[in-house]
């Protein structure tokens, strides 16, 4: 059988790369959420300082409270850094539960963010204060070395000043027993 003019038979067409490209770009979509949707917390971003060296302190002082240095993140002892606001509503949701690790004894030094020194002061003094030390950063020049993307956000500390573990968003009683007390009891066995 003929289909043009000059009697040839109809080449046949191979499958085309454009035909190929839709089901290619669904495969790596799909596989690119599969992975992101079995991470811990999917909506979490990593942090590049676990496993590394706590950055500097930038704090001013905010209050009567005892400012922390970086002297006070080598000590030995394992803490945790808690960047915080009085504006925030999520920081307040966490705070009984930092006032509740506080009693077990735990050290938590308290960065209070952008945040006018009468208000954060008025928020400790509404809700406790569960902050050994701390101090203010006004300009939010060491939440951005530490990679804080938005407050609460939780640091653990190991005694050499090591940041063990990351936790964006408030602590949760959910986020203490699935990852604050595991790191944590892990660092006392060592």
């Amino acid at each position: 059988m003929t289909d043009n003019a000059n009697g040839e038979a109809p080449k046949k067409k191979g499958v085309s790369f454009l035909m190929l490209l839709p089901p290619i770009l669904f495969g790596g979509l799909a596989l690119l959420f599969l992975l992101g949707m079995n991470r811990d917390n999917p909506d979490e971003l990593p942090s590049a300082l676990v496993g590394r060296q706590a950055p500097a302190v930038q704090v001013s002082q905010f209050s009567d409270m005892q400012m922390v240095t970086d002297a006070d993140l080598r000590s030995g002892e394992m803490k945790l850094v808690n960047f915080w606001a009085s504006w925030c509503g999520p920081c307040r949701v966490e705070h009984p539960n930092l006032m509740a690790l506080q009693a077990e004894g735990i050290e938590i030094i308290g960065v209070n963010y952008k945040d006018p020194a009468t208000n954060a002061v008025r928020f400790l003094a509404e809700l406790g204060d569960p902050y050994a030390k701390g101090g203010a950063d006004t300009t939010g020049r060491m939440a951005l070395n530490w990679g804080v993307y938005g407050v609460p956000e939780t640091y653990l500390i190991d005694g050499d000043g090591n940041v063990v573990e990351r936790i964006a968003g408030p602590v949760t009683q959910r986020e203490i027993e699935e990852r604050l007390r595991p790191a944590m009891d892990s660092l006392q066995k060592q």
